[in-house]
């Protein structure tokens, strides 16, 4: 089992949040519903469930089609996802200083 990331660590494993954590983790990638679907260890009738929304929301785009598949990744452009970029961001740099200073008192004590 991986670790959690940040933003599942403060947004709890809620499907809606671990497809939009996967597509964080794989910026500038393109992905299938199938793929996202087993990134995000969700199954397809949850990805399903969040899909309409995430489109609605313009949080995902289409990125290219071939066939009936079509590819998706994040809509870097949505302000939703530059909001959940920045707090992504936000808890990746609280967690740097946390570690600074928790390596800084271990090497006082020592």
């Amino acid at each position: 089992m991986t670790e959690k990331s940040l933003l599942l660590n403060l947004t709890g494993d809620m499907p809606l949040f671990k497809i939009i954590d996967f597509l964080l983790e794989n910026k500038g990638m393109d992905f299938s519903k199938k793929d996202i679907a087993e990134g995000a260890d969700i199954s397809r009738a949850s990805l399903f469930n969040y899909w309409g929304e995430l489109e609605k929301q313009g949080i995902i785009k289409t990125t290219r089609s071939f066939g009936k598949t079509k590819l998706y990744t994040l809509n870097s452009k949505n302000p939703i996802t530059q909001k959940i970029t920045e707090l992504e961001k936000t808890l990746i740099s609280e967690a740097m200083h946390k570690e600074v200073k928790k390596r800084k008192e271990i090497i006082i004590q020592n």
